[in-house]
């Protein structure tokens, strides 16, 4: 069950060195010990790839995930939070269930799992913390300071970088995901699809969770409210569903090898490159 290395083998992958516990100090953060790929400063891959410029990244939102109430809620590890649009609609935000141990549905996502795993805007760090636990190869990047600073606590590896910023290990890393709605990252799906693939090494596998049961597509302007009305700053956001993403995926080169359901929730497993098989469904 699961999509399994499509395109190529685990054995194949070249994968980032074995990731150690990170320290931070007066909030800055020592990188893990990962290779550095070649001319990462000017946006290009290792050598074994083209070097294409990286895609123009979104505004920077590091603000409004950094600054209260987000950070109150990751401290206090409870709602309730919500993202807010500007006609008042709320998303509730599940505060207690990212400031948890790793569920059900989170296990099944790591299960397929390939090689060493980027968890992009790894929140509180949960699923960093349990690929540590099983002794695989993961980091998490987020731009809440408070997020990483959990992370780091759980003794989990974390970067307060932006999935736009300089990486280490770009163009290696065998897994990405873009869990919790963070498929939503920049309000731009193609550009995070297209930066994805280049921190991925050729035919890695990306995992998305996307919207249950609906066919959507919705970019926005949000920002993040608590119950007493307290605002952070406004970013780009977007939601989609997996019909969606699998329509900005084939346009980016990616195809399905995998769809799911778990615990109410919604997943689909992407590969670059042509696809080799049907995509399993479940």
């Amino acid at each position: 069950m699961g999509p399994g290395p499509a395109a190529v083998g685990a054995s194949s992958i070249t994968e980032p060195s074995a990731l150690g516990p990170a320290a931070t100090r007066a909030g800055a953060v020592t990188e893990p010990p990962v290779p550095a790929p070649a001319d990462i400063s000017t946006g290009t891959t290792s050598d074994t790839g083209p070097r294409q410029p990286l895609p123009v990244p979104p505004p920077a939102a590091d603000g409004a995930w950094s600054a209260d109430p987000y950070s109150l809620a990751l401290g206090s590890g409870r709602g309730p939070l919500f993202l807010r649009r500007a006609d008042g609609w709320l998303l509730p935000l599940d505060v207690e269930r990212w400031c948890a141990e790793a569920d059900a549905a989170d296990l099944e996502v790591l299960r397929r799992c390939e090689g060493a795993v980027l968890d992009v805007g790894c929140g509180p760090g949960r699923l960093v913390a349990a690929l540590s636990g099983q002794g695989r190869r993961a980091l998490g990047i987020d731009v809440s300071e408070a997020a990483v600073a959990r992370t780091l606590r759980l003794g989990a590896p974390a970067l307060r970088r932006s999935v736009f910023d300089p990486l280490p290990g770009e163009g290696r890393w065998g897994t990405a995901l873009l869990i919790d709605g963070n498929i939503g990252i920049g309000g731009d799906p193609a550009a995070l699809l297209a930066r994805t693939g280049r921190l991925l090494a050729p035919g890695g596998l990306l995992i998305a969770e996307t919207v249950p049961d609906l066919d959507l597509d919705e970019r926005v302007r949000v920002h993040v409210t608590d119950a007493r009305g307290a605002t952070g700053t406004a970013f780009p956001w977007a939601r989609l569903g997996t019909p969606a993403l699998l329509r900005y995926a084939e346009h980016a080169g990616w195809h399905a090898v995998a769809r799911w359901t778990a615990g109410g929730r919604s997943f689909a497993a992407l590969r670059s490159g042509p696809p080799t098989s049907a995509p399993s469904s479940r």
